[in-house]
């Protein structure tokens, strides 16, 4: 049977690489991967629980809940939202979110902050921060071409 299974802490291309490395050793065949979930050909509760192992193995986790799902979802999509630069949101955070992901954002949002804690403007905030050290490492742009491919008002906005 063909199923999809969700997961937690899958946030780049190299994690879809060693899932599919993972995947291959276990003799489990693989449909379609992308970030965040996995379409696989499983047999038997025997391989589901190979799958659970090596996740955990690999610092990945399946995601049972509803609530957990939708809150993967939102991350891949921030994850997906900042790989292009310069970030192009035609539309505010929310309305993308609540579009790409077919839910109120309401909905979204409160799920969001109960699952993981925090919310999803501050984790955006946090994942924009994890942007700017990358480029920062990569040594090609200046602050202010920086701040403007973030898509901050002005650069104090990224300093601050």
């Amino acid at each position: 049977m063909v199923k999809d299974f969700y997961i937690k802490n899958m946030v780049c291309d190299r994690c879809i690489k060693v899932l599919k490395d993972e995947l291959d050793g276990q003799n489990i065949q693989l449909s379609h991967i992308e970030l965040g979930r996995v379409r696989l050909k499983i047999e038997s509760d025997d391989e589901i629980q190979k799958l659970g192992t090596m996740l955990e193995n690999n610092g990945f986790s399946l995601i049972g809940s509803t609530e957990e799902k939708l809150t993967e979802q939102v991350k891949v999509e921030l994850i997906k939202a900042l790989r292009e630069l310069p970030l192009e949101l035609d539309r505010k955070l929310s309305a993308h979110l609540a579009d790409a992901l077919g839910h109120e954002y309401s909905k979204i949002s409160m799920i969001f902050s109960f699952t993981e804690g925090i919310i999803m403007e501050k984790y955006f905030i946090k994942l924009k921060i994890e942007k700017v050290k990358e480029l920062v490492q990569a040594k090609e742009l200046n602050f202010t071409e920086m701040s403007q491919l973030l898509d901050y008002s002005h650069i104090n906005h990224l300093s601050g």
